[in-house]
């Protein structure tokens, strides 16, 4: 039997290897198993289903403790973990070993598997592998699933000191255990294994998925020796003599009790946990948002003020055009010729030489397009521009000896 350390060790191999919904949650419910029932073992083994389909599972294969007429038996199971655990029941099998016998009934069929209202109300997270195995530990100390075979046809199986054989069956057709009525307050497991009350009933869920068909169950060649090692191993659950005394009840229940507040607490802390820092997340979320809304409000009332300032500037503008327009309005006609002049001599030369010049460059330009028209020939064209162009030339020359006397630039 592995220690809780070598258990560990295989749960995280095997879920490395096999591909779980739920890694974290399968593995810790397991191991809570392996805590309080140290004959059960996990390992990674092939499943075969009705259809064909072989699937990699993690199974916890072992004995359970079962009490039965002031003695202790150790029923062998095999507890096959879904993908989907927890969300979805586990596949039970009882698994005798050759000096044992199935015994038909309700909760137990030819094959070994195990039928209770437990696993068909299964509903996580009220439903767990602590509260099945102890379900099962009460309904197989009513009736026992397994009987020993007859000391004639095997030989007799080794059994454990601290526990009592299994119920003999009669030569012929063995008969089935007597039925013992369920006790109230029937402790589900021996006195010195740590444990937890009768699990509360479950409300029922529709969709449970149905399980697969008999026959199901690929049993493993090494089932046999593992079973032998999980009850050697599973001694120490139970007392000496093999009875239950209400202190050990009462002892149990309060250790129960325990675990399971100190469960709730911590998921509770847990929920808080996540809760409170989903507000911190929050609050400076909301935090960075109102720094961002400040900013642009800032941003707003500085652009407000830059467009009042415009506006200010604009209305003055459209005052100073009123009165202007209204000064020329009350004036008389303007003579053009007059309305631009120079400050002195030199520069009234200069303005009349380049105005000069302006215009013989546009007459120039005219003649041109008269004679692409047609309007005059080239001889007239000819004339023409000869002395427009020496009157160009004398002009230009006069507005170049005016910038020099006036110290422009030429």
């Amino acid at each position: 039997m592995p220690g809780g350390t070598n258990a560990e060790s295989v749960l995280s191999a095997a879920l490395s290897k096999v591909k779980y919904r739920n890694p974290e949650m399968t593995k810790r419910d397991c191991l809570n198993v392996i805590h309080h029932y140290r004959g059960l073992a996990p390992k990674q083994d092939k499943f075969i289903f009705d259809n064909g389909i072989q699937r990699e599972l993690i199974t916890l294969t072992g004995t359970i403790p079962v009490p039965y007429k002031g003695q202790n038996y150790n029923i062998p199971v095999a507890i096959w973990l879904l993908d989907t655990h927890p969300h979805n029941a586990p596949l039970c099998y009882v698994k005798p070993t050759q000096d044992m016998q199935i015994k038909v009934s309700k909760h137990v069929d030819t094959s070994g598997k195990i039928y209770l209202p437990y696993l068909h109300e299964w509903s996580h997270p009220n439903s767990d592998l602590i509260g099945l195995i102890q379900i099962c530990i009460v309904t197989f100390s009513e009736q026992p699933p397994v009987y020993s075979r007859p000391r004639q046809e095997t030989p007799p199986a080794y059994q454990p000191a601290s526990y009592g054989v299994y119920p003999p069956a009669a030569a012929g057709n063995p008969p089935y255990p007597p039925h013992m009525p369920y006790r109230q307050g029937y402790p589900p497991y021996p006195a010195n294994t740590p444990g937890y009350p009768p699990y509360p009933p479950n409300p029922p869920t529709s969709g449970y998925p149905p399980y697969p068909p008999q026959g199901g169950y690929n049993s493993s060649p090494q089932l046999q020796t593992q079973y032998s090692q999980a009850s050697t191993g599973s001694t120490d659950t139970s007392s000496g003599g093999g009875t239950i005394t209400h202190e050990h009840i009462k002892a149990s229940i309060l250790s129960a009790v325990e675990d399971k507040v100190r469960r709730r607490i911590r998921d509770e802390m847990s929920t808080r946990e996540a809760e409170q820092d989903s507000l911190n997340k929050i609050r400076e979320d909301l935090n960075a948002g109102g720094e961002r809304l400040r900013k642009m409000l800032q941003k707003l009332q500085e652009e407000s003020d830059e467009l009042d300032r415009n506006i200010s500037t604009l209305e003055r503008k459209q005052e100073e055009m009123d009165e202007m327009i209204n000064k020329l309005e009350a004036t008389d006609e303007i003579n053009v010729d007059e309305a631009v002049t120079a400050s002195s001599p030199l520069y009234r030369q200069l303005l009349a030489a380049y105005a000069e010049e302006s215009a013989t460059e546009d007459a120039i330009y005219f003649l041109g397009e008269a004679l692409r028209r047609g309007v005059i020939d080239c001889d007239v064209y000819l004339k023409h521009v000869r002395n427009l162009s020496r009157r160009q030339f004398m002009l230009r020359i006069t507005m170049q000896k005016c910038r020099q006397k006036a110290g422009l630039a030429i």
